[in-house]
């Protein structure tokens, strides 16, 4: 009986570590609406596109320095084909491919980006992004490894495809939180999904520096469910210890949970 119990405990314990994991769809339908394309007109004349990611419901976005280089103006176009007023750049980092920019705007869908910097090789992921101008674009992989760079910053390498005008896309974990930015591939004969991510750390890092805040992440309806559950599972799991291990009497639940 104990190994019994036992056995159902390790398997509860497996639920609820899983049980906020998200699919693929879940992630691209709740966030494609704060992924957007940003356009970019330089000093010669010439056009580009990059994409970006909006942290704040007023406008604060997340993309890679690089799709700003010699910029002249920038907007940004929403997944339903609005496009902005103009797009101020409020930060960049100097050593890593990130940059801030904000645009007049408020209650905007944005990403919830994750605090936990526990990024583990294999785990699954899922990215959106504009290639070539293919707005919301959903791929997926996984975390291919953590390369340390001389500097001892972290690269996050990840197998979900990346092409041109994907520079700045979200990579999100199973939870549907931000984990990197995504800003290069490895290209060439023979390459094959080496591609690599900042991790959000950074971007965190370069907000504070200019005294830029993020919002705190909101608990959604489906958390607050999942609370509930395990709150309820662990009651039934400690009557059922008392039960297997002291032999009391399994009172009877009475009344509505």
């Amino acid at each position: 009986m104990k190994k019994m119990g036992a056995v159902l405990i390790a398997g509860w314990l497996l639920i609820v570590a899983n049980a906020q994991a998200y699919d693929h769809v879940y992630i691209a339908q709740r966030n494609m609406p704060a992924v957007v394309q940003i356009n970019v007109l330089s000093n010669d004349g010439k056009t580009s596109t990059g994409t970006g990611f909006i942290v704040d419901p007023k406008g604060l976005i997340v993309t890679n320095r690089h799709v700003l280089e010699q910029s002249l103006y920038a907007n940004i176009t929403f997944n339903n084909g609005i496009t902005s007023g103009e797009a101020i750049t409020l930060a960049q980092d100097p050593l890593l491919d990130i940059a801030l920019i904000k645009i007049e705007a408020k209650n905007l869908p944005h990403v919830t980006l994750s605090n936990d910097d526990n990024v583990l090789i294999g785990q699954t992921i899922t990215v959106i992004g504009n290639p070539r101008r293919l707005q919301n674009t959903v791929t997926s992989g996984i975390i291919s490894q953590l390369r340390k760079q001389k500097d001892g910053t972290v690269w996050h390498q990840i197998s979900a495809p990346i092409s041109p005008s994907s520079s700045g896309s979200p990579v999100f974990n199973d939870k549907g939180e931000v984990v990197s930015v995504a800003f290069a591939s490895m290209t060439g004969e023979g390459n094959q999904n080496l591609n690599f991510a900042i991790p959000i750390r950074y971007v965190r890092e370069l907000a504070e520096k200019n005294t830029i805040a993020f919002p705190e992440p909101a608990t959604t309806a489906q958390e607050n469910r999942l609370v509930k559950h395990v709150k309820k599972s662990w009651e039934i799991t400690k009557r059922l210890f008392r039960r297997w291990f002291t032999g009391q009497e399994v009172e009877k639940q009475v009344g509505n949970n």
